[in-house]
């Protein structure tokens, strides 16, 4: 069920291609969800139906150091895995790999500068 208000981005056949050709070439799920406007799911859904198989998220581990300090900054795991390339399931276990503790569903850390403290 979608929620109210949610634009819906629909591609055209020629930018599926082109989202194809850029999966391929190596672009990831999240870059390609950034470069079209659309969820990174969208794009799981319309290279699933060109048959595509899709690679499960790698995480870069010369950015851990990175993403554990965007995180303990505050930034919640997908807008972690926006600034380094990587789904949030990848950049979680990551992260738990390298004992950084994993805040409940979309919590920001408090003290944030993304979000007040209560």
């Amino acid at each position: 069920m979608r929620s109210l208000g949610m634009a819906q981005t629909l591609l055209r056949p020629e930018q599926v291609d082109d989202l194809v050709a850029q999966y391929r070439e190596g672009a990831t799920l999240v870059e390609l969800a950034s470069v079209f406007g659309v969820n990174r799911r969208t794009v799981a859904t319309h290279l699933t139906r060109r048959e595509v198989t899709i690679r499960r998220g790698r995480f870069d581990p010369s950015r851990i150091h990175e993403a554990a300090d965007l995180y303990l900054s505050g930034l919640t795991l997908v807008e972690v895995g926006v600034k380094v390339g990587a789904g949030p399931q990848a950049v979680r276990r990551a992260l738990v790999e390298c004992g950084v503790h994993i805040r409940a569903g979309g919590e920001r850390a408090a003290g944030s500068p993304l979000l007040p403290d209560s």
